[in-house]
């Protein structure tokens, strides 16, 4: 598996895992060749191979370049993204959640990927006061509970049968489990040390405000750990992805955090072993990003209105046009690591897939 971090903004270390001679990253920013590894000739990176950093198992050589992220905003709210709504997501979970842990999680969310992820938000005191947003069967609240006491962890979500399949977790049996808005948090400001949020932004119509909330809600010092999916660069992914829900850049989420006032911001890279670092297709759970808030009190980012009014009466007809469509364009990203798996399974240990 291959990972990466992107440190602020000025500059990119790359933090790579073991993985085979030759294996490239086909990420959103990121092309191969076969001389270098890496070409921006479509990126805005500016490369120069004139650093070292620390390798799971030895030490690298790696590329650190001058970064400037663009000032591009995610994809245009006229997007269709039938499911990047509250209340398509809603009835969406309702059935997703007989068979989340069973059927997705195993192509799209690991335990070996979760702790990879849960490891820069760098979970150090059992006494830390957590909040996991988005926890949905509270699957990423296992890991956390590895680190932190069980009572002082709180998962959020607004699937009432998401949080009744985390309920039924023993390790969690001492978590606070209450439904709620990732846009809109039921914590006072400055309340937690940690926020953890995993496979929920992509369900988020404003993913800035839900990542201002993040900073509203720790207190001076405190860390915010996103874990979410990667935009696909395959024509056809792309599209399926498009229709489905919001697939961030990367540079996308690096904008969203410094926006809402987060410092230190880095992005490390995670994904399924069998994939052997291939990213062209996108990945549900993707990038692990985290921000440190750097002072006491609110986001300095002010906001307008919410894009969604949940109140707000739908047409049943266009709800339903919404959610099937939506529904069938997320099968194909249950077939992905299929087929990725597939290739694994054929092609020799050593080359790309």
């Amino acid at each position: 598996m291959a990972s990466s971090m992107f440190s602020g903004t000025e500059s990119l270390t790359l933090f790579s895992s073991k993985t085979p001679n030759g294996l490239c990253f086909n990420a959103s920013n990121f092309h191969c060749n076969k001389r270098t590894g890496f070409n921006s000739s479509t990126s805005n990176f500016n490369f120069s191979n004139n650093a070292r950093v620390r390798h799971n198992y030895r030490v690298v050589r790696t590329i650190v370049p001058k970064c400037s992220l663009s000032a591009s905003s995610s994809r245009p709210t006229s997007q269709p993204r039938f499911i990047q709504h509250k209340k398509e997501a809603f009835w969406f979970y309702r059935f997703l959640s007989i068979v989340y842990d069973h059927v997705i999680n195993p192509g799209h969310w690991t335990e070996d990927m979760r702790d990879e992820a849960l490891e820069p938000a760098d979970l150090s005191d059992r006494n830390m006061i957590v909040v996991d947003v988005g926890g949905g069967t509270g699957f990423t609240t296992l890991g956390i509970v590895k680190h932190v006491d069980a009572k002082n962890v709180t998962i959020l979500d607004q699937s009432p049968h998401q949080l009744a399949k985390a309920k039924q977790k023993e390790p969690l049996k001492d978590c606070k489990i209450i439904e709620g808005d990732a846009e809109d948090l039921p914590f006072r400001t400055d309340y937690a040390d940690r926020y953890v949020s995993a496979g929920s932004i992509e369900y988020w119509p404003d993913p800035q405000r839900g990542i201002r909330e993040a900073y509203r809600v720790l207190k001076l010092g405190g860390k915010a750990c996103l874990i979410g999916p990667v935009y696909p660069t395959f024509w056809l992914s792309r599209f399926f992805a498009d229709v489905w829900m919001l697939f961030p850049k990367e540079e996308e989420y690096i904008e969203w955090f410094q926006k809402a006032g987060f410092k230190d911001v880095q992005l490390k890279r995670i994904g399924p072993k069998w994939y052997r670092g291939v990213r062209r297709h996108g990945l549900i759970m993707g990038c692990s990003v985290t921000g440190v808030k750097p002072a006491s009190g609110d986001s300095p980012l002010q906001l307008g209105p919410k894009e969604e009014d949940v109140e707000k009466p739908v047409k049943p007809f266009v709800f339903l046009y919404r959610f099937v469509l939506g529904a069938l364009a997320a099968t194909w990203f249950v077939l992905v690591p299929i087929y990725m798996w597939l290739k694994d399974q054929i092609v020799p240990k050593g080359q790309p897939i």
